[in-house]
């Protein structure tokens, strides 16, 4: 077969044009999100969401013109109405933007690319609509993956998970029978400190931490990413993904980045999705499922790709990932007290109040006082959420 670019020209059918409403817009996801439908026919934004960033957000709407912006932040409102003021799209400001918006405005597919807590009720209301949610944000699962399931049965929504990671072992699932799989294996870069001592670990500065090896996100994910948390909710959100019991669930470090994730079959056999790393692939995937498009980003041959190597992780170095498997074996709000914890002490550490090692010490104290309870409805995993988060903004070090 000849080499050239024709492979990449198998396109089938032009599909029908879906509404897209893109949360978290104006972050990493929501930037590349973006890219990804700039490249392809079919896709309608008819809802972009952000936090803080008013400016930013303006100049996408203008540029896409969707139905309605929603901003978190309430003193964003007069650089959107400014700037917005030729156009028909509607705007919408406050804490709870964008959950009424994902619960009012008529919309195909969701892609739910915020960070944190204030992700979880758009991921509700899309579910609850029966509308297919493209994940990104972890924390839905984290808080209320028992509850967020429960609604998709009810209703028929499916949960297509957007991190790298889950969409590899989603893709290597499909087909195999989950009863034949004995583990799933998350794979992870390791972050900055991969190769650093434990006491210097403790010390790391804010500025060192932000600097992850591989991937670019914003600093909540990138400090999680260097405590090796964003692999323990990554666990947790495995767990609730896939319906497989905690001890069925390991992680490896992957330097490299090239292996997203694998699965090991009860016969010893593995699968694994593989790629240069790039978080469009998995974007694409989600937002076309159960099709494939072309998405022709750079030339890539597994020659140019790093040796596949793997290793142990070192809980002694890395005490967080533990923590994450504790939540699962406790059950009840023990996800949401861990998630509201880490947030609050990953901001006292970035505002520099507290010690990179003080993370770990905090988010388990909490976990620790916290008084388990079944976590049977939103209102009680956002009670517990917020009881981490104020437990660890309180304490004094």
């Amino acid at each position: 077969m000849e080499d050239s670019d024709d492979r990449y020209s198998l396109d089938m059918k032009t599909p029908s044009v879906k509404r897209l409403a893109l949360f978290g817009a104006t972050g990493s996801i929501g930037q590349q999100t973006l890219d990804v439908i700039e490249q392809q026919e079919g896709f309608q934004v008819v809802v972009l969401s952000a936090g803080t960033r008013a400016a930013e957000l303006a100049e996408l709407a203008l540029k896409w013109r969707p139905e309605r912006i929603t901003l978190a932040d309430e003193g964003g409102y007069g650089v959107l109405k400014d700037a917005l003021s030729g156009i028909s799209t509607s705007i919408d400001v406050g804490p709870d933007a964008a959950a009424e918006a994902a619960a009012s405005v008529d919309y195909d597919i969701c892609l739910n690319g915020l960070v944190g807590v204030a992700g979880l009720m758009p991921s509700y209301h899309a579910l609850k609509r029966g509308i297919d949610l493209a994940l990104a944000n972890k924390e839905s699962l984290v808080l209320a993956g028992e509850i967020l399931n429960r609604i998709a049965a009810e209703t028929g929504a499916k949960i297509l998970p957007v991190d790298s990671e889950h969409c590899a072992i989603f893709q290597c699932l499909r087909g195999e029978n989950i009863d034949e799989v004995a583990r799933l294996i998350l794979t992870a870069s390791g972050g900055p400190f991969s190769t650093w001592e434990k006491e210097r670990i403790k010390s790391a500065t804010p500025a060192e931490a932000l600097k992850h090896p591989t991937w670019r996100m914003g600093p909540k994910i990138s400090i999680d990413s260097a405590t090796l948390m964003n692999k323990g909710l990554e666990v947790i959100e495995a767990y609730h993904l896939f319906g497989v019991p905690p001890d069925k669930i390991d992680v490896r470090i992957h330097k490299a980045s090239i292996v997203h994730s694998m699965i090991e079959f009860i016969d010893g056999s593995f699968k694994a999705q593989l790629g240069t790393p790039d978080m469009r692939h998995p974007i694409q995937y989600a937002l076309n499922y159960p099709d494939r498009r072309v998405l022709k980003l750079k030339d890539d041959d597994p020659v140019d790709w790093l040796p596949l190597e793997f290793e142990m992780v070192d809980n002694d170095r890395f005490p967080c990932l533990e923590l994450a498997f504790g939540v699962l074996e406790s059950g009840g709000t023990a996800a949401a007290v861990l998630n509201g914890a880490d947030e609050a002490a990953v901001k006292r550490f970035l505002d520099g109040e507290i010690r990179f090692g003080d993370i770990y010490t905090l988010i388990n104290d909490a976990l620790n006082k916290h008084e388990n309870h079944a976590a049977d409805d939103i209102e009680t995993v956002l009670t517990a959420d917020r009881w981490g988060r104020e437990f660890v903004s309180k304490v004094k070090l």
